[in-house]
């Protein structure tokens, strides 16, 4: 049956609507904050009485106003924060004072080492992920690689300062010569300082070498739709049932609260941790500049200001630094045409 359309009207009724389900959602917690901050201000008035001594803590999951936070002994706590801190996001390490009601409220956001964005509807950016280390992205033969997403992954990477790594995941999809051809495809990117790393979880390679990159991370694991993260996640964290589990019950919010960027503790006790984000499904980098796009492009920094024109476009422009190295072979000419691509479609112009 096809979908109705609305008019203009119906469309701005709608719209109408929905802001005031915003408005009085944000009412109701910004009663239950004023009611916190309420009694943290009044028990440091009484000199601590009814609130905990501050501590130090790990945002592991937040579910609107309502945050789990891990503290220093891995137990979780059920907080919400006060409403001048900004926009805290799972792998934010914050300070946080228990309250009477055995919950807490966050007061301070510890200095972020980077923060993964992707614009919201708006064109805003939101804030996905604090403190990462490592960006795997993952790649499979089925659907086939987009170079295009790859790449602004990378982009992202660098211009947060996170290592990446490219994970080649379904090898077992693929006969040796296939998985040949497939690698090879991706051979470009190891000697830019992106390792890369072939796995299966249904037979060889298996997933050891993954383990082995992601010992002492904090990892996000990103990729276009169907190339098997969920699967992989899953394989990843043999007891993600039992730690979905722990922070329901830690934080009464139910189950529901994994909708939302999820910060788990990978297998053993090298403190490695995997964040789990559905938002990286619709994942992009918007609003860069020129200068901005070719950052995140290793093989382009060196060459930056090389150029015979200060606004060189890297196209038909005389005495340009970037085509004689791609003419030389020192640039990828798949890189090349992408950071192109890239460039047309995401850089304020």
């Amino acid at each position: 049956m096809p979908r109705r359309r609305l008019s203009e009207r119906q469309r701005e009724r709608i719209q109408a609507i929905q802001e005031r389900r915003r408005e009085r959602l944000a009412s109701r917690t910004d009663a239950v904050l004023d009611e916190l901050d309420a009694d943290v201000v009044g028990a440091e008035a009484d000199n601590g009485v009814g609130v905990g001594a501050p501590q130090s803590g790990l945002i592991v999951v937040r579910h609107g106003a309502h945050l789990a936070v891990e503290d220093a002994a891995g137990a979780l706590h059920h907080c919400v924060a006060r409403r001048n801190l900004g926009h805290p996001v799972c792998g934010d390490r914050v300070v946080w004072q228990p309250t009477e009601s055995g919950q807490g409220i966050v007061t301070a956001l510890a200095p972020r080492d980077n923060v993964l964005s992707r614009p919201d509807y708006s064109g805003h950016a939101k804030p996905l992920a604090a403190n990462l280390t490592l960006m795997a992205v993952v790649v499979a033969p089925e659907p086939p690689p987009s170079g295009y997403l790859l790449d602004q992954y990378l982009v992202a990477a660098e211009l947060i300062g996170v290592r990446a790594l490219i994970v080649a995941a379904k090898m077992d999809l693929l006969d040796d010569a296939g998985r040949a051809r497939f690698l090879a495809a991706l051979a470009p990117y190891p000697a830019l300082g992106y390792p890369l790393c072939p796995i299966s979880i249904h037979g060889p390679p298996g997933t050891g070498a993954l383990t082995r990159h992601l010992a002492g991370e904090t990892a996000i694991l990103l990729g276009q739709s169907g190339v098997g993260k969920s699967s992989l996640v899953q394989a990843l964290l043999p007891d993600q049932e039992i730690q979905i589990g722990r922070l329901s019950t830690a934080t009464g919010l139910g189950r529901h609260t994994t909708s939302a960027a999820t910060c788990y503790r990978l297998p053993g006790s090298d403190g490695g941790r995997l964040i789990d984000s559905p938002g990286v499904r619709s994942f992009r980098v918007s609003g860069l500049t020129q200068a901005e796009l070719e950052a995140g492009f290793p093989e382009l920094r060196p060459l930056h200001g090389g150029c015979r024109f200060r606004d060189c476009r890297h196209q038909n422009e005389p005495d340009c630094a970037v085509r004689a190295a791609a003419a030389a072979g020192a640039i990828d000419p798949g890189r090349l045409t992408r950071f192109l691509q890239l460039r047309d479609g995401l850089v304020d112009t």
